[in-house]
Parts: C-alpha cells; sequence; structure tokens
C-alpha cells in the first residue's frame, strides 16, 4: 500500500469529501495503523473535540434462552438445559433496583429469542421499570428482537415499536446486527432476522424518534470488504434518517460458541477497525470501543484512534463472558474518569441519547467544573 494512496484518502478527509468504498478498502487493507488512526483522531477532534464520554448504566439480561442459538454465541441456551433462565418481571425490578446507588441513567435490555414468553411480558417489563425508576432512560431490545415481537405478536414492527415506546422504551441498542451480508447471516445466524429485516426496524424506529446504535460483530467468517459493505449499509441509512446515535464494531470472542476455531481479533486489528469506522461513517456522530469486549487497555488507547466513547459502568455483562471474556463485569465511574483522563482527553458522562451530565476537570482530576 503506497503512502501516496493514504495521502490521497487523507486530502478527501481534510477537504471533508465522502470516501468511496475503494477509498475504505484501501484504508482496511492498510497496515499503517497509526497514520490511518491519526486521520481518524482529527475526525474526531472536529466532531466532539477533545471529550471523552461515558454513562453510568446497568445492563440486564432477561433471559438466555433463544430460539436463534446463533453459531457466534456462547450466551444462548435451549429452554430444558440445566443452566437456561428467564427472570420474573419482580427479578427484573429487584435487579435494576440494585444498581439505583450507582446513580444509573441507563437500563440496557437485550436477550434471548424466547419461545414462550408472550409479547405483554416484555410490554409490562417496561412499563413496570417506567414506573419504578421513571429518571432512568430504557434502552432495550435489539432490532432482531423488535421483528422477533412482531412475529409472536402479529403485530407489525411499526405497532410493536409503538407500543413499546408508549409504555417507556427510550431507544434501541445496536445489536443483532453482526455482518449485514446475507452469505454471512446464513452460515452463522440462519434463524434471526435478516439485513433487511434489521434495516427496516432500525427505519421504522428511528421514524418513530426512537434513537438507537448499531453494531457490527467482526472477526469470523466475513471478508474485510464485507465489513466495509456493512459500514455503507449503515451509513446509507444514515442518510436517510439520522437517528444512529453511536457506531459499536464488536470484536468476536470465540470461546463456547459453535465456532471456536477463529482467533479472538488482537489490538492491532481491533484498533484499525474502530479507526476505519470513524473515517467511512462521516454521518455518524460518535464511535465507540465498548470496554467489555475491547478490553480496557486497547479501549482506553482507541480514545486516540477516533473514538470518543467508551460505553458505561455496565454492572452486570453476561453475554462476552459466556464467550470468555477475560475483562471485568464492571466498572466503577472513578476507574471511567481515570482512564480518561490518562489519554489527555476530557471526561463527559453523559445519558443515553448524549444530553451532557457532567464534564470533569481534567487538571483537578474528578472535580465537575459544568453541569
Amino acid at each position: 500500500m503506497s503512502k501516496g494512496t493514504l495521502k490521497e484518502i487523507a486530502e478527501k478527509i481534510e477537504e471533508g469529501t465522502r470516501l468511496s468504498k475503494a477509498d475504505a478498502v484501501t484504508l482496511i487493507n492498510s497496515d499503517d495503523l497509526i497514520y490511518i488512526g491519526q486521520l481518524a483522531n482529527k475526525v474526531k477532534e472536529k466532531k466532539t473535540g477533545n471529550y471523552a464520554y461515558f454513562n453510568v448504566n446497568r445492563h440486564i439480561n432477561l433471559t438466555n434462552i433463544c430460539v436463534s442459538r446463533c453459531k457466534f454465541c456462547a450466551f444462548s441456551r435451549d429452554k430444558n438445559d440445566n443452566d437456561a433462565y428467564t427472570m420474573t418481571v419482580d427479578e427484573v425490578l429487584v435487579a435494576a433496583r440494585s444498581a439505583r446507588h450507582f446513580g444509573i441513567t441507563e437500563l440496557h435490555i437485550v436477550s434471548g429469542l424466547h419461545p414462550d414468553l408472550p409479547f405483554d411480558y416484555y410490554l409490562g417489563v417496561i412499563s413496570r421499570l417506567r414506573e419504578a425508576m421513571p429518571d432512568v432512560h430504557i434502552k432495550a431490545f435489539t432490532a432482531v428482537e423488535i421483528a422477533y415481537l412482531a412475529k409472536i405478536s402479529n403485530f407489525s414492527i411499526k405497532d410493536v415499536l409503538i407500543q413499546l415506546k408508549n409504555a417507556g422504551l427510550g431507544s434501541l441498542p445496536g445489536g443483532g446486527a453482526e455482518i449485514l451480508n446475507h452469505r454471512i447471516r446464513e452460515a452463522v445466524c440462519p434463524k434471526k432476522a435478516s439485513s433487511e429485516e434489521w434495516l427496516e426496524v432500525m427505519r421504522t424506529a428511528h421514524n418513530l424518534g426512537l434513537k438507537s446504535n448499531a453494531t457490527m460483530l467482526y472477526g469470523h467468517m466475513e471478508t474485510l470488504e464485507e465489513r466495509i459493505d456493512h459500514l455503507l449499509r449503515l451509513r446509507g441509512l444514515q442518510d436517510e434518517t439520522g437517528g444512529f446515535q453511536t457506531f459499536i464494531p464488536l470484536p468476536f470472542h470465540p470461546q463456547n460458541t459453535q465456532l471456536p476455531y477463529f482467533k479472538k481479533p488482537a489490538a492491532f486489528e481491533n484498533l484499525k477497525m474502530l479507526a476505519v469506522s470513524r473515517l467511512v461513517l462521516d454521518n455518524f456522530p460518535h464511535i465507540k470501543a465498548f470496554w467489555i469486549m475491547q478490553g480496557l487497555k486497547v479501549a482506553q488507547l482507541s480514545l486516540l484512534f477516533g473514538v470518543d466513547d467508551l460505553d458505561g459502568t455496565v454492572v452486570e455483562e453476561k453475554i462476552t463472558h459466556s464467550a470468555g471474556a477475560d475483562t471485568d463485569q464492571s466498572i466503577y465511574r472513578e476507574e471511567l474518569l481515570e482512564l480518561i483522563y490518562a489519554t489527555g482527553r476530557v471526561p463527559v458522562e453523559r445519558d443515553t441519547v448524549y444530553n451532557v451530565i457532567r464534564i470533569y476537570d481534567q487538571e483537578k482530576k474528578g472535580v465537575l467544573i459544568e453541569t
């Protein structure tokens, strides 16, 4: 890869010209990580200055019973498995309230596709949480889950989203996208929503005023070009709706999955994927390094490679840890602050839709300077 080719891409970025698919493929095939990271860092700083965002949230997984049983998933179970579980609505409320003392502003709820739970169960979870914790934003149900709820309820996707929104749903997480490619989905997750269905759920949610995130699970059966195609499909929908808030590239963790022969992507690849995402997704406000999957060291370093968000405190993460993640399941606000301070960034505590809650003083370390 010639430096000249990368410099031509750099000129386009400097001019604010959108990168083509050929440009994106050139970037992802390049090994000049530092140069690509510098380009991504410039774009990040134009968008969000010296800020690094995080939030104080609590993850809840309602059930690990799932009809899909995707090959890359170590979390899902059949309903007769010994370690299968399903939370009652009361248990969900206990879990949510247990994190209240952390000062959480978000509940992040994703689950398996349960064969027997009715749509009313999910409506009940949302409405009871809204009643119990009205000041906490509920971010729940991936596009795959929404499509499944439409199927089991015989409602349209729009009607499912409207009912959930009326019950208290605030936004959608970005999961279930995996790779937006028919070949890949047929190979690794044939029983879940198609690429087109995933995009249509997000389009419908955005048109109803529900913001969402978007993800990509990479490092298994996809080619580098298929990763770029995934980014371009997201960029296209964002041009249409403007409803995506942040993009989250997720490295595949193979342990305990049906794809154990793949190697977990290494730090070099992860940083490049994050940086390329920042450069290609010019219409996405934020790029997030989910520290649970990236690891704290890569997530911290990524703040200099185009990333401006580290997710949050999490409190209890089950899905990635089922696949052998060796990170902690939660992190304290103070630890996130120290990680950010060390990079020279200014920590910003946000809510789910990126309203600023607190900006921390970098010099005095932890002293609030603005609300």
